[in-house]
């Protein structure tokens, strides 16, 4: 079976293995990467490792991708792209990276892969995304990566991050607005 997912200019994006926990361990460890999502409290494990391996098989064309920097060969992250609530037709859209690779648009070239695979090869109706209403950077790839702004919410989730006062955002895009953008994209030549 073929690991890889898709390919972009700069990264490969391809299936995790049993191999990669330690690589995700070390990711997940940085408390400056996990920030944002358990304020820097480490939480990944290996059975969270076997239910992202479960997932390919339930959900073909779905999961959890290890990015990739093609140059290099080097491990820079992962992004998600899994299923809403069991409806593979609105997959939600994550990424995190290796504090190496902010900044230098790997979050939004493989977001914006993602979000064309979602919409070209795997039938989605709609595309979601959330963070932090603080977390200014993810905000920015989301909007690069062609999502709307939907809403601001509170959520309920299991850790207490400085900032979460502030709520949270949702961030989505439909197949028809996609459509449009690609469209719009091919009339300016861009």
């Amino acid at each position: 079976m073929d690991l890889v997912v898709l390919e972009t200019d700069r990264l490969t994006l391809r299936r995790f293995t049993e191999a990669d926990a330690d690589l995700l361990t070390e990711l997940d460890s940085d408390p400056e990467v996990t920030f944002h999502i358990t304020g820097g409290i480490p939480e990944f494990d290996d059975e969270m490792l076997l239910h992202w391996l479960a997932n390919y098989e339930r959900w073909p064309g779905y999961g959890f991708f290890a990015a990739i920097e093609k140059d290099s060969g080097e491990f820079i992250g992962w992004f998600h792209l899994r299923p809403e609530a069991d409806d593979d037709a609105v997959p939600e859209l994550g990424y995190r990276l290796r504090k190496a690779a902010w900044g230098r648009g790997y979050a939004t070239e493989g977001s914006r892969a993602l979000v064309d695979k979602a919409f070209g090869d795997l039938g989605a109706r709609r595309v979601t995304a959330f963070t932090l209403a603080i977390h200014g950077a993810s905000r920015r790839v989301m909007e690069k990566s062609g999502l709307r702004f939907i809403r601001l919410f509170h959520g309920d989730w299991p850790y207490s991050i400085p900032g979460d006062e502030h709520g949270d955002v949702e961030y989505a895009i439909t197949r028809e607005e996609w459509e449009g953008d690609r469209r719009r994209a091919e009339l300016d030549g861009t």
